[in-house]
């Protein structure tokens, strides 16, 4: 995917200013950046929740706009921020709903349907939970339901908004070792929004940082951490230091 001279504005107030970079194949690209920055609007222009005022996003070389919405739903899945489900619902039937972008009129898919609920389920570590009910689920296992009915839709790129948000410390390592795990086994490619700089370095290979709308660094997680950029981002002087080849930035 590519984004290029994306901006946006809201009432005449630009919120992205000329956005251009290239989402790395098969790899785990991360924006970061203070509240307000511009994060969330890069991620519905690139999600297609929102249509730029100029510039593009391209997927395999096609304008995203151009995309059908059912067809794009075959090449990228997303999780956002905040997601809804009837409490009564079971997590194999929400699971399910991952595969309603191949439903077909008058074609009966269901083996092909079953294998990759199935898969989704397996990838995701909730095969025992598939009959329970969404309502009688912890935080941390209704996200993994939320990631596997993206993995359900059997796409090669994914899309997570804060996959962390409102998760203990125990949950969001669970959540973020389960995406690494989906990079790598699946060779998905993920672009992810997180506001924990350290989680976003050391589970990422390639980082955007964003402020007032632009992109201010980019480049490899263990390489473009500095506390000159951190303090560009987020306005605060923090001490990065080097601990077996991974930076971290001392937030204390």
């Amino acid at each position: 995917m590519e984004v290029k001279n994306v901006e946006f504005a809201y009432d005449c107030e630009k919120v992205l200013k000329g956005i251009s970079f290239k989402v790395e194949s098969e790899k785990i690209t991360t924006i970061i950046g203070a509240n307000g920055c511009g994060k969330s609007t890069l991620f519905n222009v690139m999600t297609k929740n929102l249509k730029p005022q100029r510039g593009s996003v391209t997927l395999n070389g096609e304008s995203i706009e151009k995309i059908p919405i059912k067809k794009f739903a075959r090449l990228v899945s997303i999780v956002h921020q905040y997601n809804t489900a009837p409490s009564d619902i079971s997590v194999e039937v929400l699971v399910g709903y991952g595969r309603l972008a191949y439903k077909k009129a008058f074609k009966n898919d269901k083996y092909e349907n079953e294998k990759y609920v199935t898969r989704a389920l397996e990838a995701t570590g909730i095969t025992n939970i598939r009959k329970k009910k969404i309502s009688e689920l912890s935080g941390g296992q209704r996200q993994r339901v939320w990631i596997a009915m993206a993995l359900a839709q059997n796409t090669k790129v994914l899309f997570l908004d804060e996959p962390t948000t409102y998760l203990d410390i125990k949950y969001q390592i669970e959540i973020l070792r389960l995406i690494k795990k989906l990079n790598e086994e699946y060779k998905i490619t993920i672009v992810m929004v997180l506001h924990d700089i350290n989680q976003a370095v050391y589970y990422s290979d390639n980082i955007i940082a964003m402020k007032d709308g632009e992109i201010i660094g980019q480049g490899k997680a263990k390489e473009i951490i500095t506390g000159e950029l951190i303090y560009e981002t987020y306005g605060v002087r923090l001490d990065v230091e080097e601990i077996g080849n991974k930076k971290f930035v001392i937030t204390v």
